[in-house]
């Protein structure tokens, strides 16, 4: 934490200040990043587009600041919120220089929604106060973050330039990127669930684009693995930028730019209680480096797989999955797709529709199971209430989101 202390009025300011950021906050961070972006449009090669058009990324940002007003005069306990999104800027490169531009255009937007008068005045400074020990906590923890990231044997800090030596198609929409280092050196350990940022910059983009894709296949391999769905575009939202870029462009032997693996969702390999993941469509991706870490260990934990899909082909790792069941005593693999009567009648197809609380019950058979769950937020929404009701503790619910500022409340 920052040896740096607030002021006691300042505190006071902006605690009092909470109410109105939980009103206006994505208005003020709306505003901010429209700013920032005119008089800083290099940031463009660090922030994701894609969720500055949806809105998740002003939607995260004002939900971190009124976190921030509420906890202000208890930092600590803002610590772990802290330490996912440091993982998040540690893999994007953020860097402290960063961090001034940020808060002279954040203070900025916030005057301008809230108006100009000596009380707002006095607003502004406090905040201007209180993120300045923000970002010292922020700059601190990362750096730890890089040091921790360059130290074993392959460990680097920034980027690194890799190579695509196989391209492999998995489902009709997720197809795996199989990259080895240029330099021909180590690959550092990273833990199952944790993931990468890749830079590109395709013809049609005028900055380098970035996007974080999990880790899909268990660590110690000569090769980082990712396994990306294709995003289908629209006017409205342009999605797919990236994805249809390493889909139809990237081909074998091309360079692709990486930051070491980062994020705190990861397997407690510690741990001896039985397993079950829960992913729906791509959400799979981290889990399988989990699922491949555990079976590829032998490990005599009691392992279930669950997963939901839309159609049978869209269904990425099923064969594997599959043989692994068939392989070890110790699998369970069960298969739910919202589309489909399993005419073939694959014996891992156990559900249709979506994910329901009877599908859960009836495979998922113990009671003390680290859970793991990640997919689409909706389908985590459902199925994290749906194992509550089903009496399953939250500290046994281990999740992920791949947007900025999900929630499962």
């Amino acid at each position: 934490m920052s040896t740096k202390t607030l002021s006691t009025q300042s505190k006071e300011i902006v605690k009092a200040s909470a109410p109105v950021l939980k009103e206006h906050g994505e208005k003020v961070t709306r505003i901010f990043y429209k700013n920032m972006f005119e008089a800083h449009p290099e940031l463009l090669n660090i922030f994701n587009e894609t969720h500055q058009r949806k809105g998740d990324q002003p939607q995260a940002l004002a939900n971190t600041l009124f976190a921030a007003a509420v906890h202000i005069d208890r930092l600590e306990e803002l610590l772990p919120a802290v330490k996912q999104i440091a993982h998040k800027h540690r893999s994007l490169n953020v860097k402290p220089e960063h961090y001034p531009i940020v808060g002279k255009y954040l203070l900025e937007a916030m005057r301008e929604v809230l108006g100009d008068s000596p009380e707002v005045e006095e607003v502004i400074a406090a905040w201007g106060e209180a993120y300045g020990i923000i970002a010292d906590i922020f700059i601190s923890v990362e750096e730890d973050m890089y040091k921790e990231a360059e130290a074993p044997s392959g460990g680097w800090r920034g980027f690194r330039e890799f190579t695509l030596y196989k391209k492999k198609p998995e489902s009709s929409v997720i197809t795996s990127f199989y990259l080895k280092p240029a330099d021909g050196k180590d690959i550092p350990p990273f833990h199952p669930g944790q993931y990468i940022s890749v830079q590109v910059q395709p013809e049609n983009s005028q900055y380098k684009q970035m996007r974080q894709y999990s880790l899909s296949d268990a660590p110690g391999k000569d090769y980082l693995r990712i396994s990306v769905k294709k995003e289908e575009s629209s006017g409205v939202h342009p999605d797919g930028t990236v994805s249809n870029y390493l889909h139809e462009e990237l081909q074998e032997g091309d360079p692709v730019l990486l930051t070491a693996p980062a994020g705190d969702f990861m397997l407690n390999e510690r741990s001896d209680r039985p397993v079950v993941f829960i992913s729906g469509g791509v959400g799979m991706t981290p889990l399988m480096s989990m699922f491949n870490q555990l079976t590829g260990t032998g490990s005599e934990r009691e392992i279930t797989y669950l997963h939901g899909a839309k159609t049978p082909a869209e269904h990425a790792f099923h064969t594997h999955l599959g043989e692994e069941a068939e392989r070890m005593g110790n699998v369970q693999y069960a298969v739910c797709y919202e589309e489909g009567n399993n005419k073939n009648k694959d014996r891992f197809v156990k559900g249709t529709g979506f994910i329901d609380r009877t599908f859960l019950e009836e495979n998922i058979t113990h009671s003390d199971a680290d859970i793991y769950l990640c997919g689409p937020g909706p389908f985590m929404k459902a199925v994290y209430g749906m194992l509550k009701e089903m009496g399953v503790s939250e500290n046994q619910i281990h999740f992920e989101f791949f947007s900025p500022g999900g929630t499962l409340q």
